[in-house]
């Protein structure tokens, strides 16, 4: 994608994150200081909100290969973050009021991950599994358990997650 059709998505997103911060404004009947937006975020995750910086960091590649959907949902998204907590202060992340922003304000189903396929983003990974499923660590993650600095547990049966032996070195 060369810098002209770069340039017309970021267009596509500030337009989202105004009209996004016009009906938050109405909504709260305040108004709101334009995030910063920059797209530095890799790896799988779509987007990050800075809560004090009241910046959102997207990932460029999601944002290329799933335009619509990535400008639909993950903008407010990560907007929906940063008015929690000029609203609210800080509470959870994905709590009743971050829950509230996005269906009452946004009109949107409140999803806390999402669905994009993150082939040509995730990098090497490592499998490890449970007792009732794999599991695919980042290298991050892998080098962390391999030094004995952190145990990573599955959230459904809770059980600590070992190596696979399918792993290849």
């Amino acid at each position: 994608m060369d810098n002209g059709q770069f340039r017309q998505l970021k267009m596509q997103v500030q337009r989202k994150l105004s009209a996004c911060l016009k009906q938050a404004e109405i909504y709260f009947n305040r108004t709101f200081t334009m995030p910063t937006v920059s797209y530095e975020i890799r790896g799988v995750k779509a987007g990050v909100a800075y809560l004090q910086k009241n910046e959102i960091r997207l990932n460029r590649t999601l944002l290329q290969e799933n335009t619509q959907s990535f400008i639909n949902e993950v903008v407010p998204h990560e907007l929906a973050h940063l008015l929690v907590y000029q609203v609210f202060g800080k509470v959870q992340p994905h709590g009743k009021e971050w829950k509230s922003i996005m269906l009452n304000i946004f009109g949107l189903t409140p999803n806390i991950y999402h669905q994009f396929d993150v082939i040509n983003v995730q990098g090497q990974t490592f499998s490890y599994s449970c007792d009732c499923q794999t599991h695919h660590l980042t290298l991050r993650r892998h080098n962390k358990i391999q030094q004995n600095k952190a145990e990573y547990f599955c959230k459904k049966c809770k059980k600590k997650l070992k190596l696979s032996t399918s792993n290849s070195f």
